[in-house]
């Protein structure tokens, strides 16, 4: 909680803050790579920073968590810390480097607000930013602990064991160990870190979800190759789907990802569009591998049946599992050679589709996707606490906080 002291000043503070936050976060990350610029390697997502969302992401962070400290102290967005965990931890970031942030990102208030900052205001945020990182040390702490590594231990090399062309812009990627030490299971929806060295020598991490129930050996993950659409190629992705070959070794870290499967007998439905149903595949695949009886509804949407990644996959799978089934809704109008309940032309609207009672629902997609689906349910009734959701890349929404 916020000191006597430092709370009147967050709270008389907080709107104007909140009105440069964002301002405040682009010149943090730029002063801050200046003047150490080896976190570019292997830690920050260059690809996010050229196109704003990382800034936009910390900015959004920082106003929820200082608001929560001001408004409700006694309810901290605890979700969102936690998301925030997962993703520093499967990046195995250290708690000495919360002092870099802290020094930069204090300089970068000062810079934009100037004489605004008093020592006092200075303190007041010091002591906001100090609240916030402690919380997330403490998490992370237990994360690398529950894993039995340390931060400098999650990364581990692996060998590529098969690559198949999945769709037009989909790969699979089967991914072998290549030392002794053992491989901790994955919880169903979680993700791995991958590491790879771009033609410039710098490293850029990036995340994916595991498709498929681990076996001790394997760890299984999808690349959607990012080009088009206006926006810049995705160097990653395409170095991965263009260059890597079976037989190359990738860097790898240990899993992690806060949005996991909770099998507690209720029905599931799980919602997705696009390369969002990586997670899904991999949740469902977990539940074939444990034999279970759980009844599971996947809606999915896609351009076409043929952009559909893993449908073969999923579809054996549900096959596997009693009383589950399988929605589909194309853009193109196309219909469907799978075993579904049901194919629909256009954009998914659930407005008149028989959904489970007491169901819990797991969504992963565009976010503009996924906010017009969980409108959707929550104006059927469905409880906020019932819906979780994945996005890949930086948290821009952040729809747990409500």
């Amino acid at each position: 909680m916020l000191s006597d002291k430092a709370r009147p000043i967050v709270e008389a503070t907080l709107p104007v803050v909140g009105e440069h936050i964002e301002q405040i976060a682009n010149r943090f990350y730029r002063h801050m790579f200046a003047e150490h610029p080896q976190l570019q390697d292997g830690v920050f997502n260059r690809g996010n920073q050229a196109e704003g969302s990382q800034p936009k992401a910390l900015a959004g962070s920082v106003a929820v968590f200082a608001t929560a400290l001001v408004k409700s102290p006694q309810q901290l967005p605890e979700r969102l810390l936690t998301r925030i965990a997962h993703k520093h931890a499967s990046l195995g970031i250290r708690p000495e480097q919360y002092q870099t942030v802290r020094d930069n990102l204090m300089w970068a208030i000062g810079d934009v607000l100037g004489d605004a900052v008093t020592p006092e205001v200075a303190a007041a945020w010091d002591e906001v930013y100090w609240l916030m990182a402690y919380a997330l040390i403490h998490q992370e702490r237990g994360l690398y602990s529950a894993r039995g590594v340390t931060a400098e231990r999650v990364w581990r090399q692996w060998r590529v064991a098969s690559k198949i062309q999945e769709t037009s812009d989909v790969t699979l990627f089967a991914m072998q160990r290549v030392d002794d030490r053992p491989v901790k299971t994955s919880l169903p929806g979680q993700y791995i870190s991958v590491n790879v060295k771009m033609p410039d020598g710098l490293r850029q991490p990036r995340q994916f979800s595991l498709t498929r129930a681990d076996d001790g050996e394997h760890r299984y993950f999808a690349v959607k190759r990012v080009h088009g659409g206006g926006k810049p190629d995705g160097e990653v992705s395409n170095l991965l789907c263009e260059r890597v070959q079976v037989g190359d070794e990738l860097t790898m870290s240990v899993p992690y990802g806060d949005v996991v499967l909770d099998d507690g007998g209720r029905p599931v439905v799980f919602v997705s569009a696009g390369i969002g149903v990586t997670p899904m595949a991999g949740m469902i695949s977990h539940l074939v591998a444990a034999g279970s009886h759980l009844k599971v509804t996947l809606l999915h949407a896609d351009a076409n049946e043929a952009a559909f990644p893993l449908r073969r996959q999923i579809a054996a799978d549900l096959a596997r599992l009693p009383g589950s089934a399988l929605r589909v809704w194309y853009e193109d109008g196309s219909g469907s050679e799978l075993p579904v309940a049901g194919t629909h032309a256009g954009m998914m609207d659930l407005s008149g589709i028989d959904l489970p009672d007491k169901a819990v629902y797991y969504l992963c997609g565009p976010i503009a996707f996924m906010q017009a689906i969980r409108s959707g349910l929550l104006d059927r009734g469905v409880s906020v606490h019932d819906i979780q959701y994945e996005v890949f890349g930086p948290d821009l929404w952040q729809a747990d906080t409500d």
